[in-house]
């Protein structure tokens, strides 16, 4: 199911393009006190499991405002962090935030889609994308993307939202992003409709066996599953 942030006008990827730009200012503020800040926990595990293949050369699709580059690029202090993303206003966020941390000489950040990026094959040791594969106009294509520019080796991180497999947890979760998230998120980034897209992108992405298969048809190997704070999120890691 393809689910576009607005309607059903125009490409999923030029709309959640438009959306990001248009919540780019007050994104990391609401990224944090929707999540009650569990998603920066969530992004250090993903960082962890990049420690495998000691990387020196890392890229990160869907960076948004750079959080995950950042992370990357300090717990990895030999290696330089290219941050990719769509949305121009994410970016120039992105921007603002490795300069006031010192970071500007070691990441590197470019405008650009994840179905068409412009790197050679084998070009990276490790590859992550923290809450950009639902946003992706063709998944599939998308990550066989990811795994044409690991090299051999290389691993694949992938940092996504799911549904949680308890019924009562799941039940109050799809409460809390329907009802109170879209309320919020709408009420500081004065777009309710962006807020309104999280939970049905996330409704409408995979579940883990699902987005299992398709790592494994990209072309990659030895993937795997790591559930988050009761299957609100997963950690998928993959190997060229």
């Amino acid at each position: 199911m393809s689910v576009k942030p607005y309607d059903d006008s125009g490409s999923k990827k030029e709309q959640v393009r438009s959306m990001f730009d248009g919540i780019a200012a007050r994104y990391d503020l609401l990224n944090h006190l929707l999540s009650m800040d569990i998603d920066r926990l969530w992004r250090r595990r993903a960082v962890r499991q990049a420690a495998a293949v000691a990387p020196r050369r890392i890229l990160d699709v869907a960076t948004g405002t750079g959080d995950l580059a950042i992370a990357l690029a300090r717990a990895f202090p030999e290696a330089q962090v290219t941050g990719v993303d769509l949305s121009a206003g994410m970016l120039a966020a992105a921007r603002g935030k490795i300069a006031s941390r010192g970071l500007s000489e070691r990441i590197a950040l470019a405008q650009g889609d994840a179905e068409h990026l412009a790197w050679e094959d084998g070009t990276f040791d490790a590859v992550t994308v923290a809450f950009g594969v639902r946003n992706f106009g063709d998944p599939e294509r998308g990550l066989r993307e990811l795994a044409r520019v690991l090299r051999p080796g290389g691993r694949l991180v992938v940092l996504e939202f799911s549904r949680p497999r308890n019924r009562l947890f799941r039940a109050l979760f799809e409460c809390y992003s329907r009802r109170v998230l879209p309320r919020i998120g709408g009420l500081v980034s004065r777009d309710r409709r962006a807020y309104e897209y999280l939970p049905a992108s996330v409704a409408a992405f995979p579940p883990p066996a699902e987005f299992l298969a398709m790592l494994r048809g990209a072309g990659l190997h030895d993937c795997a599953a790591r559930s988050q704070t009761f299957g609100i999120a997963q950690i998928y890691t993959a190997s060229r």
